[in-house]
């Protein structure tokens, strides 16, 4: 693949704004304006992939957003996943991971996509 410039990039993203109020989901995708879209939208992803690239969060970090979004206590998610408060404690500060088992429990619990949780 070539090469992608800031100034490409910018007017991709002009363009993809330009195109958006133009298509929704019931535009064929053999249209031009969805055509155009799409591949506005691969140059942005691509410069973006390179130039921006978004780590894959921790076991901690994943844990720690799962428990914030389900509004839940370190101690609730404790007693639902069967271990201590405290070893919930050590897995958000990244004291120590979890076993498969528990993992397991938690992507349950949590509702964290296995592959997340194994860094896939």
């Amino acid at each position: 693949m070539f090469e992608i410039s800031e100034l490409q990039y910018k007017y991709a993203l002009a363009k993809i704004e330009e195109l958006l109020p133009l298509t929704d989901d019931s535009t064929p995708v053999n249209d031009k304006n969805s055509i155009e879209l799409s591949i506005m939208s691969e140059i942005v992803m691509a410069y973006e992939n390179k130039h921006f690239p978004i780590e894959k969060p921790t076991i901690a970090e994943l844990i720690d957003l799962a428990l914030e979004e389900a509004s839940m206590t370190q101690k609730e998610l404790a007693s639902k996943v069967g271990v201590s408060p405290s070893r919930i404690n050590d897995y958000i500060t990244g004291r120590a991971e979890p076993t498969l088992k528990v993992a397991r429990s938690l992507c349950k619990v949590l509702n964290i996509q296995p592959n997340a949780m194994l860094g896939l």
